[in-house]
């Protein structure tokens, strides 16, 4: 699936943007929110406005579980374990959401990274996306 430089230059990707994780995850948030009005239902108990604290809070969660998992792509069903049980049977997170915000994820970062989100890079980032995406829907099936 993923060639070894594909893995190192994810790795590397998240190892850079994480000191602004909660500025991507709140965009990426954002944006999933704007294009697909109805998850915004999993939200309702908290403020999801732009800029809130609630917002930048679960959006840096995301983007330090999504930067976790790239550290090691080949343990990412182990890795993301937790997170499967979570959004399958306490959350029962409708899966298609995860496809729909690994897209505006994708958007955030060309936005953030500009010249550096090379089509290497998005090919690399869109499939390490989908996988991680492809793992938290597997407790659905």
């Amino acid at each position: 699936m993923l060639s070894a430089r594909e893995k190192e230059l994810i790795a590397e990707i998240w190892d850079r943007l994480t000191p602004v994780a909660e500025d991507i995850g709140a965009e990426a948030l954002l944006r999933m929110f704007a294009t697909e009005p109805g998850s915004k239902t999993y939200f309702s108990h908290l403020d999801i406005s732009p800029s809130s604290a609630h917002l930048r809070s679960h959006g840096k969660k995301i983007v330090l579980a999504i930067a976790e998992g790239a550290k090691d792509i080949s343990q990412l069903a182990v890795t993301l374990g937790p997170l499967q049980t979570l959004h399958a049977y306490q959350l029962r997170i409708d899966p298609t959401n995860f496809k729909f915000f690994s897209h505006c994820m994708l958007v955030t970062l060309a936005a953030h990274m500009r010249n550096d989100f090379t089509p290497v890079a998005h090919a690399a980032m869109d499939k390490y996306l989908s996988a991680f995406a492809a793992v938290l829907a597997e407790k659905f099936r």
